[in-house]
C-alpha cells in the first residue's frame, strides 16, 4: 500500500529543485531550491539570490524562510516542513533552528556540494576554532559596555521572548 505521505514529501522536493534550476537558469545564484510547506500547501519559495541580489546571505533556505514568514506573518514556522534541494550549509541550518519548522528533508549532501565547489567544509572547521584563532580573527571590544543592552533586556517590560 502506498503512503500518501510520502507522495507530499516527494512533490515538495520535486518542487524545490524545480527552483534550484529555475534561479540558475536565470542567472541568479547557484543550483538551490527551497520550500516551505504546512501540510499539503506551499507557505513560501527560495533559490538561491546571490548573483542577482549581491547577498552572500540569499540562500534559497532563507530566502524561503523569509517569503513564508512574511506570508505567516510570524518569525517562527511553527507547524511547518522545509524542503532544501541540498543539506543546508551552517548558516541556513542555523537559519532553520531559529525559524523553528518541525523538522526538513534535503536533496543533495554537503559531500555532494563540494564536488561542484560549493565546499562549506571550511566553516564548520572555522568554528570549532577561537574566534581570534580564525582565518577571519575577531576579538572582543567593550563587553562591559555591550552588557547593558542584555541588562535592559532582562528587564524589559515589552519584551517578546523567541
Amino acid at each position: 500500500m502506498k503512503n500518501p505521505e510520502q507522495d507530499i514529501h516527494r512533490e515538495m522536493m520535486n518542487r524545490a529543485i524545480e527552483l534550484a534550476i529555475h534561479g540558475m537558469k536565470k542567472g541568479d545564484g547557484g543550483p538551490f531550491g527551497a520550500v516551505v510547506a504546512m501540510g499539503k500547501k506551499i507557505i513560501g519559495e527560495g533559490w538561491n539570490k546571490v548573483l542577482s541580489s549581491n547577498d552572500p546571505t540569499a540562500h534559497a533556505e532563507v530566502v524561503a524562510i523569509r517569503d513564508a514568514c512574511s506570508k505567516l506573518k510570524s518569525f517562527q514556522l511553527e507547524g511547518c516542513i522545509i524542503y532544501t534541494s541540498c543539506e543546508p550549509c551552517p548558516m541556513c541550518l542555523g537559519a532553520i533552528y531559529w525559524a523553528r519548522p518541525k523538522c526538513f528533508y534535503y536533496g543533495c549532501t554537503r559531500e555532494d556540494a563540494a564536488k561542484i565547489e560549493f565546499d562549506d567544509e571550511f566553516i564548520y572547521k572555522e568554528i570549532k576554532l577561537a574566534p581570534n584563532q580564525r582565518s577571519i580573527p575577531a576579538w572582543n571590544l567593550q563587553r562591559e559596555e555591550a552588557l547593558q543592552a542584555f541588562e535592559f533586556w532582562k528587564t524589559f517590560e515589552s519584551k517578546i521572548p523567541y
